[in-house]
């Protein structure tokens, strides 16, 4: 694949700059109120565990275990990325593979985040001082800032394979040590789907909200898992994945130059869409930067969908444990009349809204 002539520097810096739910069939989104105190949720720092380890205590939730109930982590996002609170329960509608199901718990709060950072760095695009190597760092470092002191966060590079340069921690020094490491990369290979899902597997035994937010090109050069192997896993681990899809100026600065041909084209088109899968059958969300100055909007929203949720749960109709996939979907309705939700803000005017939530879950299997 002859795309190591992407990586020669281009220079693109732009400033970027970057609301309210009354009665069921209307709802007016209250803004948060200064100093207003998050709900309390507890928080278990685990340690990412090795897969398939005997000492992990029974009855840990994860979303492949055999369970009774199903939870579903939803954010109502604006047109602006921005969380809307105090939608009431009686708005919601869950649907598992079209089949309206009955809500046994809800509630809506805001928490501490556990996220794991795998940024890719691979000696492929990531060249010393080269573009893609200083936006690769942008990123990262930009996003670790943002984090607050009661945040988790681990960081995990790869390129032919992950390697986990920091556990879960809330100690930030301990964290940019950490990433001091990413200076000069080592293999040309940078398999995206083997890193991908081995950190899942791993967060999949760790407890409360978490996250990852995956700082990469898309490309997938020689990992060992298929592109649809890879999904099944991710759709199983339950882990909500943040994508921030690199090289987006840089690419097409080049395409413009007629420096990039049809099959690089199509590879980072592929890669895109990659991204845009993994995060959406997660419930995360893909953000496609051309310039420095979206970063801090694109951390906003990240934050904003991971702090503030609302917590769902239901008992599912199909009881069936025959290890399928079923497909999740959320709604928000008028219960008057089974219609779309209309919100408006504070002057009365619509809000365009998006919910974000897991795609599905696999059922868990009779073993005989």
């Amino acid at each position: 694949m002859a795309l190591a002539g992407l990586v020669a520097a281009a220079a693109f810096v732009l400033a970027a700059k970057q609301g309210p739910v009354r009665e069921q069939s209307e709802t007016v989104a209250r803004p948060k109120k200064k100093g207003e105190p998050p709900a309390e949720e507890k928080k278990i720092p685990s340690k990412f565990g090795k897969k398939d380890r005997p000492d992990v205590p029974a009855g840990v939730p994860t979303f492949r275990s055999d369970v009774t109930a199903v939870s579903v982590d939803v954010a109502v996002l604006s047109n602006r990325g921005q969380f809307i609170p105090g939608i009431p329960r009686g708005n919601f509608r869950v649907l598992e593979d079209g089949v309206p199901q009955q809500v046994t718990s809800f509630s809506m709060g805001e928490a501490p985040m556990t996220v794991c950072l795998v940024i890719e760095f691979s000696n492929l695009f990531q060249h010393y001082w080269g573009e893609t190597w200083y936006q690769t760092l942008t990123a990262a470092y930009g996003f670790v800032d943002t984090l607050k002191k009661e945040d988790y966060v681990a960081v995990v590079a790869y390129d032919m394979r992950p390697e986990m340069l920091s556990d879960f921690t809330t100690d930030r020094q301990a964290t940019h040590e950490a990433m001091q490491r990413l200076r000069i990369a080592a293999y040309s290979e940078s398999n995206l789907f083997d890193a991908v899902t081995d950190t899942a597997q791993r967060m999949s035994e760790i407890e409360g909200r978490k996250a990852i937010v995956l700082i990469s090109s898309g490309i997938d050069t020689f990992s060992k898992l298929t592109f649809d192997k890879t999904r099944k896993i991710l759709q199983e681990a339950g882990v909500p994945i943040y994508a921030i899809g690199l090289m987006q100026a840089l690419r097409e600065w080049y395409d413009a130059r007629g420096a990039m041909g049809s099959i690089q084209r199509l590879d980072f088109l592929q890669a895109d869409n990659q991204l845009r899968t993994f995060t959406k059958e997660t419930g995360g969300q893909a953000f496609f930067p051309r310039f420095y100055g979206e970063f801090p909007g694109i951390f906003r929203a990240i934050s904003e969908a991971l702090r503030n949720q609302y917590s769902i749960a239901y008992n599912p109709s199909n009881q069936a444990r025959d290890g399928k996939y079923r497909k999740i979907k959320v709604e928000l309705v008028n219960p008057a009349n089974g219609e779309a939700l209309r919100i408006t803000d504070e002057k009365g005017k619509p809000i365009k809204y998006t919910i974000v939530a897991k795609a599905g879950y696999t059922a868990p299997r009779e073993v005989e």
